[in-house]
């Protein structure tokens, strides 16, 4: 006789061997038996030995008093039997947290205050720096060359730089310190404003301007909003047309930043400036070249007023520079 059916065969080698040779699980085959499930199923009835509402609640109370409120179940649980009192499993336990949405680390957590969106606004130079570390990349792979910068946010001129072999905050202090000393900048008159690096945040710098009367302030960590002069500077550095994508040796890496400083202080026009340079807006001369470009251009539309639709004015100077606006100019714009 040939048999094909797990149903046949069960009355031939009985159900386990049978569903193992038709390849049908027992599950399968007892719930085929039981007939289709008509409407909801009905509630699973509680167990013989569960705990009564009052040893719940008796349980609970226990949990969220003074002595154990902190306390891991496990730890709860064997600090109770020591004392010679069993309540109930561990697992029990867990489960009637998790009943009342309290099934997490019971321990107090350690919070960190949300960290303060910086707000600072310069009305001419020598009021808020920016500084930063960039790496530029050196003879191979892996090498690279570390460049410390200070801008001044008003003027955008670099104030100081350095290049160096490593990031040190003895260096960046020896950098800061100096700046401050060439530009004459007075005590509680500047804000050095970086992000949150090692050097950055080092007690070394952090002495150094609680000595020198500087006020420093710092980025949001991961937002790279609140430290955008300096970036963008750097930006402009590694986007030159001469920017050679990697130095040979340091001495090289100065010399180059040395040429591209100079020219970015001196010569380069910036157009949040009114397209004068950094060094003119820094020492105060942009006025007297915003009033000869007036000059020349009011002789040039003297001489042929035809070719402008209006008088010609030169592109009007910075009156402030910020780093996140403030709240008050934001809604004085809306």
């Amino acid at each position: 006789m040939i048999v094909s059916t797990c149903d046949e065969l069960v009355d031939v080698v009985g159900t386990t061997q049978a569903c193992a040779l038709s390849g049908r699980s027992r599950a399968t085959h007892y719930r085929a038996l039981a007939g289709p499930v008509l409407g909801p199923r009905a509630p699973r009835p509680a167990p013989a030995n569960a705990l009564g509402q009052e040893e719940r609640d008796e349980i609970l109370a226990l949990l969220r008093s003074p002595a154990y409120v902190d306390l891991a179940v496990a730890q709860f649980w064997a600090i109770l039997l020591d004392k010679g009192t069993y309540l109930a499993s561990q697992s029990t336990i867990h489960r009637i947290l998790r009943e009342h949405g309290e099934n997490r680390d019971r321990r107090r957590q350690r919070t960190h205050p949300a960290k303060k969106k910086p707000h600072l606004v310069a009305h001419q130079p020598l009021q808020v720096w920016s500084w930063d570390i960039t790496k530029l990349a050196g003879p191979m792979r892996g090498v690279f060359f570390d460049c410390y910068a200070i801008i001044d946010i008003f003027s955008r001129y670099i104030v100081g730089w350095m290049v160096e072999e490593t990031e040190d905050s003895k260096i960046a202090e020896v950098l800061i310190d100096d700046a401050i000393k060439r530009h004459g900048v007075g005590r509680h008159q500047l804000t050095l404003h970086a992000d949150r690096g090692t050097s950055m945040t080092s007690k070394t710098v952090a002495q150094l301007l609680e000595d020198l009367g500087v006020t420093r302030t710092h980025s949001r960590p991961h937002v790279s909003n609140d430290n955008p002069y300096i970036e963008a500077h750097f930006k402009t550095l590694k986007y030159c047309p001469a920017w050679p994508g990697h130095f040979d040796t340091l001495d090289d890496a100065r010399a180059w930043c040395e040429q591209f400083f100079e020219y970015y202080n001196h010569v380069h026009r910036h157009r949040a400036l009114g397209l004068n340079s950094p060094a003119s807006v820094h020492y105060g001369t942009a006025s007297e070249i915003w009033t000869q470009r007036a000059v020349t251009l009011d002789a040039a539309y003297a001489a042929n007023p035809s070719r402008f639709a209006s008088r010609p004015t030169p592109p009007q100077l910075p009156t402030e520079a910020w780093i996140n606006e403030p709240e008050e100019a934001l809604l004085q714009n809306i």
